[in-house]
């Protein structure tokens, strides 16, 4: 496909520039507090879901023993609220002792003997968008000392109450005092998101040199049409963002909201299909002691999250966008298979679409698919017609493996000549598709 050509072509150019510190070569996949916690500190009167030692517990616990850490799931994100108003006598920040009583070392032990890791936020300025503690120009040394101290694992870093001038000097100095405690921490930055997320004030070839991934826009909601919003901006915005990602640096769309209160089911898998064709990090933003088994089975869909965990990096784009409101979606994966997602913007009933492989730019030959959230499969041909009917505000996803290729051997039994061989291992499609 040469749609497949462009992409890897623009994705190279920036990719000897990614930030060298061995991290995130594929999208980071965990849970964070902010969107369905926010900042509740009131842990006398709502202990269960107060910003605590204990809630973080709580969803390291699920994500052992409930399979989210097998596939992939591994970081626990503390977000904003969790600090002391003042720091201590040695200028460094410090939890609130009340709802933080082990201190943040404790917690870090908790989740790297569960086989996890903790993150840990941080702001660009005087004082977090919260309130609490901020980390201006002359604390980041210290700070990015005293999380390696705690044995934290990456690093949220937002900009509230920093102008302009000040993120562009504290966010790279905050990059190399990372690299320079000597612990690997995964550095996401909010520096884009307050820029307006775009050149010329934005520069991705160097947010791609100091960060491992980066907010480019506004905070999520927990509502579709906030999911939709941040759809759309990236996806008019893809010729600029596509290059700039790829392994160990990542454009950052926001948390997932799938299993909250603000999405149907086929909201929800429109949610993580088109994350998915993103390589967007995917943090969840729920309660993993209380999620739905629907909502459980799409966040844990094995095929879904390796599309979005493969190692070649490419960022999918839109490259159809119909008047009858529907989408269609292409990720190039490894191997020359890829991921197509065909998403309905429409609210009155299930649309059938009707096109084909060839429509899509996809080259001759025959594609064993695979449908991501119904894992039916069939084989169609490039120049074969087909019809995919799409939910309202849903989605329908497939992986689609690349047509099998003839050896050059040829082979012979008895001394004849008895056929050719398919190199069907590294295609996965075997001849009987063909």
């Amino acid at each position: 496909m040469h749609l497949a050509v462009l992409l890897f072509t623009s994705a190279v150019s920036v990719g000897t520039f990614a930030l060298d510190n061995g991290l995130m070569r594929t999208p980071p996949m965990g849970w964070l507090a902010w969107e369905r916690f926010r900042c509740d500190i009131d842990c006398e009167h709502d202990p269960k879901n107060c910003i605590s030692e204990n809630l973080f517990i709580d969803m390291a616990d699920r994500l052992s023993e409930d399979g989210w850490r097998e596939l992939g799931y591994v970081y626990v994100n503390i977000d904003d609220c969790w600090a002391s108003m003042d720091r201590d006598e040695k200028g460094r920040l410090q939890p609130d002792p009340k709802r933080f009583p082990g201190g943040i070392p404790k917690l870090a032990r908790y989740m790297h003997d569960r086989g996890l890791k903790l993150g840990i936020y941080g702001d660009m300025g005087t004082h977090t968008c919260g309130g609490y503690p901020g980390t201006p120009l002359d604390k980041i040394k210290i700070d990015a000392q005293t999380f390696a101290d705690w044995e934290v694992d990456m690093l949220k870093f937002d900009g509230c109450y920093s102008n302009a001038t000040e993120q562009e000097q504290g966010y790279p100095l905050m990059s190399n005092a990372l690299n320079a405690t000597g612990r690997p921490i995964g550095y996401s930055c909010s520096w884009p998101a307050y820029q307006g997320g775009l050149p010329p004030k934005v520069n991705y070839t160097q947010l791609g040199k100091i960060c491992n991934l980066w907010r480019n826009y506004g905070d999520i909601e927990d509502s579709w049409d906030s999911v939709l919003n941040i759809i759309d901006w990236f996806f008019e915005n893809q010729d600029t963002l596509i290059p700039a990602a790829g392994p160990g640096r990542w454009n950052d769309p926001d948390m997932l909201i799938i299993g909250d209160f603000g999405l149907s089911m086929d909201q929800s898998r429109a949610q993580m299909a088109i994350w998915a064709i993103m390589a967007a990090p995917l943090f969840m933003s729920n309660d993993l002691r209380t999620i739905s088994s629907g909502a459980r089975s799409i966040l844990q869909n094995k095929m879904a999250i390796s599309i979005n965990q493969d190692p070649l990096g490419i960022q999918g784009r839109r490259i159809i966008k119909e008047k009858s409101g529907i989408d269609v979606y292409w990720r190039p994966l490894s191997k020359d298979d890829s991921a197509l997602v065909f998403f309905s913007r429409r609210n009155d009933m299930p649309y059938r679409y009707q096109t084909s492989l060839k429509k899509l730019n996809y080259t001759t030959g025959s594609y064993k698919i695979f449908d991501v959230f119904t894992e039916k499969t069939m084989t169609l041909k490039d120049s074969t017609d087909f019809v995919v009917s799409v939910n309202p505000t849903g989605v329908v996803m497939w992986y689609v493996s690349a047509p099998a290729k003839l050896s050059l051997r040829q082979l012979y039994k008895g001394g004849k000549l008895q056929g050719f061989a398919y190199d069907d291992d590294e295609n996965n499609i075997p001849p009987v598709f063909l």
